[in-house]
């Protein structure tokens, strides 16, 4: 079925036409009250006194910044309830003070060089702030889930910085189909509809979830109706509700160690008590999680592509898990991270869509890594009982999504761009990843470890052994370069220190001028760490980093990207 059969018919009037105009600046918008404050009429301070005043406060205590634009001489007037007079002799005085100029056929405006201080001392000045009686040094009292959640790691912090090398997870923004999506959301504003303009449903616009459902059935083998798909901001969002509704505060959940700090920190902020559970090459140990917290009422994993160690859960593992979740009417939050780019191999299904518990588990994927991540889209598949509860969880917290960037988003899906675009990202991103292997072998020369990986968006570059990831992170930090230390996402100690490399929202020529960065700064630590008498050229003791190592995982991945190219 197709979105516009699915939507509404209903639709709003043709909107009459009318002359384009500028976005009303700042201070047209501010209103005046709230900007001077009551006058006093009663006092012998003149009316045009108290006008001036206010304003001049305003522009000093940053309410008007400089280049604001001021409260036009007939608007104001009327909204003070005085003269035009009153207002211009006013506005006279702040221009004779340099506070604002006017501008030709366009107003008045704050002047971008502020006059001295010492104006602050003249005339009538605002009443002063109620202070707080707290003490200046005591911090402000909050929730117990609020100490919690601002306990935060500093690395989860650090996705709110701009983007730099190797920021792990980011999509090449320039692959993007923009003409394709500018038209679609232009066809959507074109006709407005109620359906995408009023309130929606709390899980999602009718016509993306049954996209979306179609989309994993077939891509993942996941197994679901369209009603059991809850659009959310993103896997954030989908974790913390899951939280919310399933687990209380004091109970047990298994974290894979090293894992996902977001989720962790979702956990630790809703009261649970995290149970880190090792990760080897076959996924979650989930016998080390039955002989530590055997009774844990959830588990979250990343089954698909293991974050940030990259490893696939083998399917006894899979088995093992759902057995116990079964068992122990236990949950489990598959967040299925960065399924979508796998270059070589075939990829393992669901866990979700797995015959013998499916109904165990609570899916989470994103459309933040396929697209961008300001979109804030994503999605959580689950089982046909907790529908309901989840629903009004998701309507307690922000009631649904932008329902118009989930139709446009509908209406990209169904016309096969979607498709088209993971096809092209795939061959893109394993060409990145060939690149940033080569320039790896090439720099960090048996100082960094690294293979091949057939999926995903990012590398763990691994360190000599001894060698303090979290140190090397900050002094790359310093550099400009942002990889993540393996300790971040660990709570138990690590036998090995790593950094997390991402590569994919970086072209060729970035990838090789960061790595040069990278391979002199990292090469600096750990010579200054050697002995005497041990050169340069030493291996650090561990896995391989031979050069028929490296021509070996390089020639898997040509071969990857040639048949990627094929599919594409």
């Amino acid at each position: 079925m197709s979105a516009s059969a699915a939507e509404s018919r209903e639709s709003f009037p043709p909107p009459a036409r009318r002359r384009r105009t500028a976005f009303p600046a700042v201070g047209k918008l501010v209103s005046a009250d709230l900007l001077i404050g009551e006058l006093d009429r009663s006092s012998s301070v003149p009316l045009h006194t108290q006008v001036y005043t206010g304003l001049r406060n305003c522009i000093l205590d940053g309410r008007l910044r400089p280049g604001a634009s001021m409260p036009s001489t007939r608007g104001l007037p009327s909204l003070l309830g005085v003269s035009r007079n009153t207002v211009l002799e006013a506005y006279n005085q702040l221009r004779a003070e340099g506070f604002i100029e006017p501008r030709l056929g366009s107003g008045t405006y704050v002047a971008h060089s502020i006059p001295d201080l010492h104006f602050r001392s003249r005339g009538p000045v605002a009443p002063p702030r109620p202070q707080s009686r707290l003490p200046a040094t005591q911090p402000p009292r909050l929730s117990v889930r609020g100490r919690r959640m601002i306990s935060a790691p500093a690395f989860e912090k650090a996705f709110w910085r701009r983007p730099e090398a190797f920021y792990p997870g980011l999509p090449a923004f320039e692959l993007l189909p923009l003409d394709a999506w500018r038209k679609l959301s232009d066809k959507r504003l074109t006709e407005p509809r109620r359906t995408y303009l009023g309130y929606g449903s709390p899980g999602g616009y009718g016509p993306l979830r049954m996209v979306i459902a179609e989309y994993l059935s077939a891509s993942r083998g996941v197994r679901c109706r369209p009603e059991q798909v809850i659009v959310v901001s993103g896997a954030q969002q989908g974790i913390d509700l899951a939280t919310r509704v399933l687990l209380d505060e004091g109970e047990d959940v298994w974290m894979e160690d090293p894992g996902y700090g977001g989720a962790r920190s979702v956990f630790r902020a809703s009261g649970a008590n995290v149970v880190p559970v090792p990760v080897d090459k076959d996924g979650l140990v989930v016998s080390e999680g039955l002989a530590r917290a055997p009774q844990a009422r959830m588990a979250y994993v990343t089954p698909s592509h293991q974050y940030p160690l990259g490893h696939t859960m083998s399917l006894s593992r899979r088995h093992d898990l759902l057995n116990w979740a079964a068992a122990n009417d236990s949950w489990i939050i598959e967040d299925d991270y960065d399924s979508e780019f796998r270059y070589s191999g075939r990829p393992h299904p669901a866990l979700q869509g797995m015959s013998d518990g499916g109904d165990r588990v609570i899916y989470v994927g994103t459309f933040s890594k396929v697209l961008f991540p300001s979109l804030r889209l994503g999605y959580l598949v689950v089982p046909d009982e907790l529908v309901d509860a989840f629903l009004m969880a998701r309507s307690l917290t922000d009631r649904h999504q932008a329902t118009l960037d989930q139709a446009v988003l509908a209406d990209f899906i169904l016309g096969g761009h979607f498709t088209r675009h993971i096809r092209r990202s795939r061959v893109a991103y394993a060409e990145r990843q060939e690149c940033m292997l080569d320039r790896l072998n090439q720099e960090t020369a048996g100082i960094i470890q690294a293979e091949a990986d057939p999926a995903g968006m990012s590398l763990v570059g691994w360190l000599p052994p001894g060698v303090s990831d979290l140190h090397v992170a900050e002094r790359l930090a310093a550099a400009g370069i942002y990889a993540p230390p393996l300790s971040y996402f660990a709570t138990e100690p690590q036998p090995r220190g790593a950094l997390l490399l991402g590569y994919t929202g970086f072209t060729p020529p970035r990838i090789k001028f960061s790595s040069r960065k990278l391979g002199s700064t990292v090469r600096e630590i750990v010579e200054a760490r050697r002995p005497s008498g041990s050169g340069p050229g030493a291996a650090a003791p561990g896995r391989a980093s031979s050069p028929g190592r490296w021509r070996s995982d390089r020639a898997t991945n040509v071969t990857s990207i040639s048949h990627l190219r094929r599919e594409s």
